[in-house]
C-alpha cells in the first residue's frame, strides 16, 4: 500500500533544509510573497506564545468561540499521530486532499529553494485558511515568538502570552529574560495583549516591550482575576465576576490557563455561553489524558491509566501539583524524553510524588535520550529508576506487581504521540 499523499510530500519537505530550527523571517517572507501573501487575507488572527500552556490556552478560547457560534480556524504544533491535526480549517480537521493540495502549491512555489519543515507548512495552513471562511483564526507559535514562522501577521486582534520559563534554551536564550524577549516578539503596535502569570524577570520584558510599542497589556494580578473556590471557578476584570465549573482540563495550572483564555474572551466581547464553554468543552490531547480504551489500557484493566506530553520543569511542576491533588493510589511513571532536555529539572518537582520511574526510549526518535540515560537522572533526584524496551512491557511488569496502580506515561509529546499511534 502506497504512503498518502501528504505523507509523500511532507518527507520531500523534510529534504529542503539541513537543519529542523533555524530561526528567521526572510525565508517565510520570500515564499509568502510568491503565494500571494496568504496571511494577509486570514480571519482575525489571535496569536499565542508562551512555554507552557499555550495550546491548552488555545484549546479553551476555540471551545469559547464555538459555543457562541463562532468558527475558527486553528493551527498548532506538533501534532500527535498524523500531521492533520496541526492545521483545523473552519473546526475541522484539514481533510488529506485538501492537506496534499496546499502542501503541492507550497512546494512547487518553493521552488526547490532552503526553507524548514515547519516554515513550508506554516505556509501551507495560512493557505488553507485564507481560502476558507472563519470568523477568527488561532496561531500558535512553534518556538519562540520573535522569529517564529507563524510570526507574520501584521495587525493581529490579540496576542496572548501564557506562561514562560526556561526550555529551547540553546535557540532562545540561558536567562528567562532573554526567552521573554523572544516570546514578546509577538507584541504588535496597539494590539492588546492577555498576559499569564509570569516570574518578576520576564513580566519586567514583557512590559518594556509593551510599553515601546504602544501595546496594552491585560495581565493576570493586575486586569483580572481567577481563582478556584468551593468547587468553582471564579474569575474576574473590570466588566465584573464570572462564576464558572472548573476546567474540564486537568490539573490546577489549567486554572491559570482557563484565566487567560477567559480573559481574551471577554476583551474580545464574549459573554457567559462562550466562557462556560472555554472551560467545559475544550479538548487537549495528551495533556493528563485519561487512556480508558485500546490496547494499552486492556492489558492492565487494574491500572488506572494518564498520558501527558510535557517535558520541561516547568510542566513537571504543573504535573507534581496535579498528583498531589488525586486520590492517593501509588503512582508510577513511565518516561521516555528527548536529550535536549533539562530532564532532573523535569522529574525533581515529580520525585515525591511517584513509586517509581521505568524508562524507556522513545521509539522512532533520533534524539531521544537512551533509557539507562533517563533512569540514571531519575535515581540522582531520588526515585526508584529501572529501564523497560518499550512502553507495553513497563506497563506489564508494573501491573503484575501493582494491579490497581496509577501510571503515568510521560516526559515527551514525541512519546505521547507514538502511544496514541500504538493505541488506536
Amino acid at each position: 500500500m502506497s504512503a498518502p499523499g501528504s505523507d509523500a510530500i511532507l518527507s520531500r519537505m523534510m529534504a529542503l533544509h539541513p537543519k529542523i530550527i533555524d530561526l528567521t523571517l526572510d525565508r517565510m517572507w520570500r515564499l509568502l510573497d510568491a503565494l500571494g501573501n496568504p496571511q494577509d487575507a486570514l480571519p482575525p488572527v489571535i496569536h499565542i506564545a508562551g512555554t507552557n500552556g499555550k495550546g491548552s490556552t488555545l484549546a479553551m478560547i476555540r471551545a469559547g468561540l464555538e459555543g457562541a457560534g463562532k468558527v475558527a480556524h486553528a493551527y498548532t504544533s506538533p501534532h500527535l499521530a498524523r500531521f492533520h491535526e496541526r492545521i483545523r480549517v473552519a473546526g475541522s480537521l484539514i481533510s488529506e486532499h485538501a492537506l496534499t493540495d496546499v502542501l503541492d502549491e507550497c512546494y512547487a512555489a518553493n521552488k526547490g529553494e532552503a526553507i524548514t519543515y515547519f516554515e513550508i507548512t506554516t505556509c501551507a495552513a495560512f493557505v488553507a485558511f485564507a481560502r476558507s471562511k472563519a470568523d477568527y483564526t488561532l496561531l500558535e507559535v512553534g518556538l519562540g515568538g520573535r522569529l517564529d514562522a507563524t510570526n507574520v501577521i501584521p495587525k493581529p486582534a490579540l496576542t496572548v502570552i501564557s506562561p514562560i520559563s526556561m526550555d529551547h534554551e540553546s535557540y532562545l536564550g540561558d536567562t528567562l529574560a532573554k526567552i521573554a524577549f523572544e516570546k514578546a516578539g509577538i507584541l504588535k503596535r496597539g494590539v492588546p495583549c492577555v498576559v499569564g502569570p509570569q516570574p518578576e524577570a520576564v513580566m519586567e520584558v514583557i512590559e518594556a516591550q509593551a510599553a515601546r510599542l504602544g501595546a496594552p497589556l491585560i495581565a493576570q494580578g493586575q486586569h483580572w482575576h481567577v481563582r478556584r473556590e468551593r468547587g468553582r471557578l471564579v474569575f474576574e476584570d473590570e466588566t465584573g465576576l464570572a462564576d464558572l465549573p472548573l476546567p474540564n482540563l486537568p490539573g490546577p495550572h489549567q486554572t491559570d490557563n482557563a484565566g487567560s483564555a477567559l480573559a481574551a474572551l471577554r476583551h474580545l466581547g464574549f459573554g457567559e455561553t462562550a466562557c462556560e464553554a472555554a472551560v467545559t468543552r475544550a479538548y487537549w490531547p495528551a495533556r493528563m489524558q485519561r487512556l480508558a480504551s485500546g490496547p494499552l489500557p486492556a492489558s492492565a484493566p487494574g491500572v488506572e491509566l494518564w498520558l501527558d506530553g510535557g517535558h520541561n520543569p516547568g510542566a513537571g511542576e504543573a504535573l507534581a501539583l496535579l498528583l498531589a491533588e488525586m486520590p492517593k493510589r501509588p503512582t508510577h511513571l513511565i518516561c521516555g524524553m528527548l536529550n535536549t532536555k533539562d530532564v532532573s529539572g523535569y522529574l525533581r518537582p515529580l520525585a515525591p510524588h511517584v513509586a517509581s520511574l521505568t524508562a524507556v526510549s522513545i521509539p522512532g526518535e533520533a534524539n531521544t535520550l537512551p533509557a539507562e540515560t533517563t533512569a540514571e537522572i531519575a535515581a540522582s533526584v531520588g526515585m526508584a529508576a529501572s529501564t523497560a524496551p518499550d512502553v507495553a512491557t513497563a506497563l506489564a511488569t508494573i501491573a503484575a506487581s501493582n494491579p490497581s496502580a496509577r501510571v503515568l506515561i510521560c516526559g515527551s509529546l514525541y512519546l505521547a504521540g507514538s502511544v496514541l499511534r500504538e493505541n488506536g
